[in-house]
């Protein structure tokens, strides 16, 4: 009994670092907010979006992490169904189980090097690096290289280009 449950956790492991590979998303926003020290709000995640048709997947995701939750956002356009996201946002889970998981779990895809730089910003994040402009630009750097390699909206704030300027 024991070679069939291990079995089956290499075929449950192999689905989830497929799936992910293929539709999951290591992210870290850096955002505007006028209550914190420097004015901008570091936010990692880890996210996954799927149809309702597909809801279970995500609801299994969870229920496999023991962390996270699956959020509704209700479309107003000419689909016919919802789309659900499931999300693990916490920095205690994203630390002790999904990067974990995932380091153990290697992803085979372009996403493997979204999660390496995912890991290299969480990290400076558990220093409290986004506590200083100097960690702040170190981390926007890093997460200007993931995903879309998109520019980042606080590297090109107005405050930003003045303190590089001042330094």
């Amino acid at each position: 009994m024991s070679a069939d449950n291990q079995q089956e956790r290499l075929r449950t492991i192999g689905w989830i670092t497929g799936f992910i590979d293929g539709k999951g998303c290591f992210s870290i926003s850096i955002f505007r907010n006028k209550t914190s020290k420097l004015g901008w709000q570091i936010f990692p995640e880890f996210a996954v979006t799927q149809g309702q048709k597909s809801l279970l997947s995500l609801e299994f995701l969870r229920d496999y992490f023991k962390c996270g939750k699956v959020f509704v956002n209700r479309r107003h356009d000419n689909h016919r169904e919802n789309i659900y996201r499931y999300c693990v946002r916490s920095i205690k889970d994203l630390d002790q189980i999904i990067i974990p998981f995932f380091k153990e779990n290697r992803l085979r895809t372009s996403k493997a090097n979204d999660f390496d730089r995912f890991v290299q910003a969480f990290e400076c994040i558990k220093l409290k690096d986004h506590l200083s402009q100097d960690g702040l630009q170190k981390i926007a750097t890093i997460c200007q290289q993931m995903n879309r390699l998109k520019a980042s909206k606080f590297l090109e704030s107005s405050e930003t280009i003045c303190q590089t300027q001042l330094a």
